[in-house]
């Protein structure tokens, strides 16, 4: 099948012998495969796989490892998320697995179709017979490998580095995995299955931990926080707290040793350019073209009059002729006169005439009389207003309401006209007033302008509690500051609640007549009436002049828009640009809170153990035979796996220890040479020994004796 990586294939596989054995470091991050007695693997990729789909054609590849960026341009990898054959840390997805074995073969050069050497490949501890049957079925059906050996990787790192000198043959191994962390004693070099501890919090959960928190932290960056970046961040940044309540309350103080120990991340930023003030030269110039440019307008707007006012010239001429012919012609060659016009009548003539020597004289700039008051055909078109309505027919009468209506909506549209005109000159002169007040004095200008404001703004504030609460109190109030129902009730509500009662009222006193005379059911008009003497939605004048006051403060104060204390009228900020520390990811208590999980993986909602929990269980569990050794177990306590490169980690445990053991107990906590390669590399010394064949069971033996077998297979470490 084919593979997307960018891992070199090896080219050697044939130069070894066939009872050379492969060495496999199944691990839940990584898969490290290479040959016995090596000192480093020869492949080494992460343990997942994904299958992307093409974005164009919907071809989907099988990516084995961390896939290739330039993939993204062709295939959508955001689609289909990572998978792992792991469930926590035991083998369960053996589809899965045979994809990652088949591209961990094919990079070390072999022939996939049959595998002619051993292969010793890890396990976890204490793994379930079912995962390991389905392992060796895998290994012998699939690529008819000849033998197969199963191993711990804790338990390898532990004889590799007891090889090294560096712990003895009795003490402890505590191995913080990808998915799981165990606590496994060793007696006389052998691991004690039956005292081992486990606890399901290991290095994926303080990855997930910390992205979490920076997610939630950083939710407009959570583009940048890939698995692959937070898993950098924490191997770079976090460490283990000697004391957790101690370091959370060193950051809560906030000094100068807290400042000392925060950590950021630079995310991409491209500041904002920054405009360089004009020059003179500059500024001359552009002032140069924008009054050329305004005197080409100008003259464009002079020649466009200057045609306005011939083309009204030569229509007012043409007019005047038509006028004068009409005049003097006689009533039959008038309709064949005006036949050939657009006019209907003479009246229209001197309509059109007047009208357009109005908008003559607008053009020239020359003030204008009202055409309605000049027009002599408004005579003739209200014709019928000044007449009685005796002297006149029924159908003239509605002619003459008619004309009513439109004479005086006329005359009210042109005295609203005059009337705005009125208001904006008065406008413009209160506002040029207000400029000159301005310039005389401009902070005192300024100051007013400000405590203007603010008697504005309580006054509109306390109009609003006024019409919500009530205007009085009426004996209501309960000493909590709370208003009764009728206090919230306008003054027509009120009327009609009063109507309504003295209506009740009066029918329980005596008989019932309610309806007899008419005045009765003007009762029912007065209470339907709920708004006629509610100026609620009249227009406040305090709320325009605020607005106007405001608006006035944003043109000449550029520190209005900045909220004050108590302030409820302050106005949002102004609009920010962004700058380099909005693009930096802070690390504080996020660098030792996500490790402390190891300690108490309450924190994420695990209820188990700690490691140092851990090492006080496992040395109960121990037989009593070994009770005696305990304090030679404690004396070397040997670390391993890739949590336990976090700064503090041994010094910690120490204390935690010490915290479950009586008191003197010696304590000797060591780090392995190298936590994350020293199991492949015990297991390649140990595949490379002499006895190893011993320790390994044939694909012959797997067809007689069946899975079963595999149920009560223990290998021995020391050989």
């Amino acid at each position: 099948m084919p593979f997307i990586s960018k891992i070199q294939r090896q080219s050697d596989y044939r130069s070894f012998p066939p009872n050379h054995p492969i060495v496999i470091d199944n691990g839940g991050s990584y898969f490290r495969i290479g040959w016995a007695g090596e000192s480093e693997p020869r492949v080494i990729f992460r343990n997942i796989i994904q299958r992307p789909r093409h974005k164009i054609t919907g071809e989907t590849i099988t990516v084995v490892g961390d896939h290739d960026p330039a993939l993204l341009k062709y295939f959508d990898c955001t689609r289909s998320g990572p998978r792992s054959a792991f469930d926590s840390n035991v083998v369960y997805q053996f589809e899965i697995m045979e994809y990652i074995l088949d591209f961990g073969l094919d990079r070390l050069g072999a022939d996939q179709s049959q595998i002619n050497h051993p292969v010793l490949i890890t396990e976890c501890l204490c793994n379930p017979v079912q995962s390991r049957s389905k392992m060796a079925e895998l290994l012998f059906e699939t690529y008819g490998v000849p033998s197969v050996a199963f191993g711990v990787d804790a338990a390898f790192s532990y004889k590799y580095n007891q090889q090294l000198g560096i712990c003895s043959g009795d003490g402890l191994a505590i191995c913080t995995g990808f998915n799981t962390s165990h606590v496994i004693p060793f007696l006389n070099g052998e691991p004690v299955y039956e005292a081992c501890c486990r606890t399901n919090v290991g290095g994926y959960h303080i990855t997930d931990y910390l992205k979490q928190l920076l997610s939630l932290k950083y939710p407009h960056h959570m583009s940048h926080l890939t698995w692959e970046k937070v898993e950098d961040l924490k191997m770079e940044h976090c460490y283990i707290a000697k004391d957790y309540a101690s370091e959370v309350h060193l950051f809560q103080k906030g000094d100068k040793e807290a400042e000392e120990k925060t950590r950021s991340w630079q995310l991409p930023w491209t500041p904002t350019p920054v405009e360089e003030a004009p020059s003179e030269e500059e500024v001359a110039r552009k002032a140069a073209l924008k009054e050329k440019q305004g005197q080409r307008l100008r003259e464009m707007a002079e020649a466009k009059r200057f045609n306005r006012i011939n083309d009204l010239e030569n229509e007012i001429r043409d007019l005047e002729m038509l006028l004068q012919r009409l005049r003097n012609a006689s009533e039959h060659d008038i309709l064949s006169i005006l036949a050939k016009t657009v006019h209907t009548s003479q009246q229209e003539v001197e309509s059109a005439l007047l009208k357009a020597t109005q908008s003559l004289r607008k053009a020239k700039g020359e003030p204008v009389e009202n055409v309605e008051k000049l027009d002599p055909s408004s005579v003739d078109r209200y014709n019928l207003i000044s007449i009685p309505d005796e002297m006149l027919t029924p159908e003239q009468i509605k002619q003459k309401r008619k004309q009513v209506f439109i004479k005086s909506t006329s005359e009210a549209r042109q005295q609203k006209k005059q009337k705005q005109l009125e208001e904006e000159m008065e406008r413009e002169r209160q506002k040029k007033l207000e400029e000159e007040r301005r310039l005389e004095n401009p902070e005192q200008y300024l100051e007013e302008l400000r405590a203007k404001h603010r008697d504005l703004s309580e006054k509109v504030e306390q109009r609003k509690r006024f019409k919500t609460n009530g205007g009085q109190t009426n004996g209501n109030d309960n000493g909590s500051g709370g208003v009764g129902r009728g206090e919230r009730l306008n003054s027509s509500q009120r009327e009609r609640m009063r109507l309504l009662t003295t209506a009740a009222f009066d029918r329980g006193k005596e008989e019932d007549t309610f309806g007899a005379k008419d005045e009765d059911w003007q009762l029912y008009k007065l209470m339907s009436r709920d708004n006629d003497d509610d100026d609620d939605d009249k227009p406040d004048p305090d709320e325009a002049e605020l607005a106007r006051v405001s608006s006035r403060l944003q043109e000449i104060d550029p520190t209005f828009f900045k909220p004050e204390v108590g302030s409820s009228s302050a106005e949002a900020p102004r609009f920010r640009p962004l700058t380099k520390e909005d693009f930096q990811i802070i690390l504080g208590v996020e660098r030792f809170r996500c490790p402390e999980i190891l300690f108490n993986p309450n924190l994420i909602g695990i209820d188990q153990a700690g490691m140092d929990e851990m090492v006080g269980v496992s040395l109960r569990r121990l037989p009593p035979k070994g009770r005696g050794v305990e304090d030679r177990m404690t004396e070397s306590i040997l670390l391993t796996g890739g949590s336990c490169l976090f700064p503090g980690m041994r010094e910690r445990l120490e204390g935690g220890i010490r915290m479950i053991r009586p008191s003197g107990t010696p304590i000797k906590i060591v780090r392995s040479s190298d936590p994350i390669l020293d199991a492949w590399r015990g297991a390649s010394a140990y595949a490379s020994a002499m006895q190893f064949p011993q320790q390994t069971f044939t694909k012959m033996d797997y067809y007689e004796k069946g899975e079963d077998w595999l149920r009560s297979y223990r290998p021995r470490y020391t050989i």
